[in-house]
């Protein structure tokens, strides 16, 4: 089979595509031929050796991807070869006292697709049959691979870990990424008024197309003094911070009384200084937020299907240009999602 793996860390060049032996599933196993895979930030990290985990060469990244089921090795209810799927993501112990609480998200452990195990930069990839999902034939493989992870994430950071509700007001950062631009679909299905920054007009417009009531430019002036003037003083019931750095610390002059930050990345900054005194004066919250259990997944997913959800995809590249499409991610002039296709 085709692949686009590593051989060491470095940039976008190292992604090379090459021949590899197809793997065989093993018991309790299927092979999915991977038809499309989304890229997600985190593929440039540990490319990169920027994660500080360790990984074994060649690696083969891609945590989230759809096709069909090429094969079974063991008891498949409901499924059988050829079914269009989407494969869960991750692969929870099932078993610890946090997987049975239905909180798997923070499983110790868990493993995941293109990290502990081969990922789906590949034409087909062995997972267990547990993982596997039915994908319905209105959704494409494309859609399937760019929408599990930016909206999981997205619902499980503004759902569950900022309880927006509707009548609220939230601020989502970096609008046009790909969990920025699936926060403000899942946003606006909460029935929230959405502030929504970005670096870019371009950006900015598309934000407002996605549901946007407000749209900064944080490139051309201070997006904290801006929310504050859009809401006379008051600021926001909810702020979705995936970038850190600065922007964390500015987000949090951006909160109402009683509001909530729900942290998901840093990018820009993992270690900042704030100051806590605000925190109780004005009972001000900060969360973090890790990523979606299984039963969000399916969630989204199921209403993706809906269409209530619609990923937005900003280009599909061929696999053998991976390491073209990791520049381009890379380069952050993207709006939505990059998918490789297979």
């Amino acid at each position: 089979m085709k692949v686009a793996w590593f051989h060491k860390f470095g940039g976008p060049e190292v992604l090379v595509y090459e021949e590899a032996p197809r793997p065989a599933p093993r018991a309790g196993e299927a092979l999915v031929r991977v038809r499309a895979v989304g890229i997600n930030h985190v593929d440039l990290d540990h490319r990169a050796g920027t994660s500080r985990i360790p990984l074994t060469f060649p690696h083969i990244l891609g945590r989230e991807f759809a096709g069909e089921v090429a094969g079974l090795n063991g008891e498949a209810a409901g499924f059988k070869e050829g079914d269009r799927v989407w494969v869960t993501c991750r692969l929870p112990c099932r078993k610890c006292e946090l997987c049975l609480a239905g909180r798997d998200n923070l499983c110790l452990q868990e493993g995941y697709f293109g990290l502990d195990i081969p990922g789906g930069y590949a034409e087909y990839v062995t997972v267990p049959i547990a993982n596997l999902n039915s994908l319905p034939s209105q959704v494409s493989f494309e859609d399937a691979a760019a929408s599990q992870i930016a909206f999981g994430t997205a619902w499980h950071v503004l759902v569950n870990r900022g309880f927006l509700q509707a009548g609220q007001t939230v601020l989502i950062q970096a609008a046009g990424s790909g969990i920025g631009s699936a926060a403000l679909q899942v946003a606006q299905l909460a029935g929230a008024t959405l502030f929504a920054t970005a670096s870019s007009d371009q950006k900015l417009a598309r934000a407002k197309a996605l549901g946007a009531h407000h749209v900064i430019n944080y490139s051309k002036e201070n997006f904290a003094e801006r929310v504050m003037a859009l809401t006379g003083g008051r600021g926001v019931d909810v702020v979705m911070e995936h970038i850190g750095g600065e922007v964390f610390t500015r987000s949090l002059q951006c909160l109402a009384r009683g509001g909530i930050i729900v942290t998901v990345g840093a990018h820009a900054g993992e270690v900042v200084q704030f100051d806590i005194i605000p925190f109780f004066r004005r009972e001000l919250r900060l969360a973090g937020s890790k990523n979606a259990s299984v039963l969000e997944l399916r969630k989204v997913m199921g209403l993706v299907a809906e269409g209530k959800l619609k990923p937005v995809i900003h280009k599909s590249f061929p696999l053998a240009q991976a390491a073209e499409a990791h520049r381009v991610v890379d380069s952050r002039d993207i709006f939505g999602k990059v998918v490789l296709l297979t």
